[in-house]
């Protein structure tokens, strides 16, 4: 839509988080424009068709706690089929790749480390002393650089750049379902109805005067009230300047920055050696690994997944290193023959994406209280949301989607 030269209320940012708080102020009165860089909605939330048979979510794909997750009810009111099978993250497929008796172990040892967490946790907040979650982390574990691996899936970040208080915050329930035509569409339908104003690109939000003034590369516009969704490192990185200056929210972004998590889609000759949605991942005690789920909605691809320190490097060496890296560890966990049987599709580099910059937030060590202080509103007129500014789901689509409706509802206040 044409860009309008005034407006009660300008959202930046049309991911999970804009567009929870543009349906949230539909019908309150107040005129509404979403303003998306990209010339997408869904931000962090991307579904493609990597074959005319799979289809591919490059960002969120899981409906974590889907028991408490508001995209599951938005996912039957738009006709979208919720798949409620079982992850497969615990259970393995291809036991040569990784004997049950080491799985049992590896899955003892990452209990306790959690036990530990938590207990470790319950004393910091005791004593308000933060701490790095790779502190408790059992010395001479043989299994620790796999638990540290299964940090970078969760947080985007090795254990020591996560704060255990924050660790500790985050709410699982431990059910997680998927949309059969992905999460991102999902978002792009629900996005639909939103007064959207694509490919504008927003770089200086002033607000010294009566009205907040919004420049974008569309031209400027006027708002009495606006509510920033962007990512933590494009505030961070001060891509959105605000004027004056918001320092104390360019440092809590800074506190809670964005770890990686990048996906890659290979194709798969004769798929039916595999169970559906069945998992596999070497005993490599290595960080440096991916994890990977064979056939997800019984579709004849592999879907490759790596994080953290790892997936920057792979994503620093160009196109094609992470389907090159997949294939070599599949091939070493399988056999030679696979070669020739795996073909890559597609896959995501979120550190590149100029309007994200990462996948998800955590709190560095310390930095735990940065939640609350981005999420803070300045002067009654900016408001703030997004998955980091979600208190027990960040780093989860819902979690933003519920923010943006926190925020809508601090705006109508």
């Amino acid at each position: 839509m044409s860009l309008p030269s005034e407006v009660d209320v300008a959202i930046i940012g049309a991911g999970a988080a804009g567009l929870g708080a543009a349906h949230a102020l539909n019908g309150s009165g107040l005129s509404v424009i979403v303003l998306e860089a990209r010339d997408r909605a869904g931000g962090r939330g991307h579904t493609i068709q990597a074959a005319p048979d799979i289809t591919f979510d490059l960002g969120c794909g899981w409906l974590h706690s889907a028991d408490e997750n508001s995209f599951v009810a938005i996912a039957e009111q738009l006709n979208f089929e919720v798949d409620k099978t079982r992850p497969p993250w615990r259970e393995q497929a291809v036991h040569k790749a990784f004997p049950p008796p080491l799985r049992t172990e590896f899955i003892a040892a990452l209990d306790a480390f959690y036990d530990r967490a938590e207990e470790a946790a319950e004393e910091a907040r005791r004593t308000g002393r933060d701490e790095a979650a790779n502190l408790y982390l059992e010395p001479g574990n043989r299994w620790n650089p796999m638990i540290d691996a299964i940090s970078t899936y969760i947080n985007g970040v090795e254990l020591d750049r996560v704060s255990i208080l924050d660790m500790d915050a985050y709410e699982d329930t431990e059910i997680n379902w998927r949309v059969r035509r992905g999460y991102g569409a999902l978002m792009a339908a629900y996005g639909a109805t939103c007064p959207l104003a694509l490919s504008c690109q927003v770089t200086l939000i002033d607000h010294s005067g009566q009205r907040v003034r919004v420049e974008t590369s569309r031209g400027t516009l006027t708002a009495t009230k606006v509510i920033v969704t962007v990512p933590t490192n494009l505030i961070a990185d001060e891509t959105i300047r605000f004027h004056p200056a918001l320092p104390a929210k360019v440092d809590a972004a800074r506190g809670l920055p964005l770890g990686l998590a990048d996906k890659v889609m290979l194709a798969l000759d004769e798929p039916q050696e595999f169970p559906s949605d069945g998992s596999l991942r070497g005993a490599t005690m290595r960080t440096d690994m991916g994890t990977y789920h064979l056939r997800p909605f019984g579709q004849p691809c592999i879907e490759g997944f790596f994080g953290g320190r790892f997936a920057q490097a792979l994503e620093d060496a160009g196109d094609g290193a992470l389907a090159a890296q997949s294939i070599d560890e599949i091939v070493a966990l399988l056999g030679s023959d696979y070669r020739k049987k795996l073909k890559p599709l597609a896959g995501s580099r979120w550190a590149h994406d100029p309007f994200a910059r990462g996948s998800y937030s955590h709190a560095l060590p310390g930095h735990v209280d940065a939640r609350a202080v981005l999420a803070a509103p300045v002067d009654g007129r900016l408001f703030f949301a997004g998955e980091a500014t979600s208190p027990h789901f960040f780093s989860t689509a819902h979690g933003a989607r519920d923010s943006g409706e926190r925020a809508a509802r601090e705006v109508v206040a």
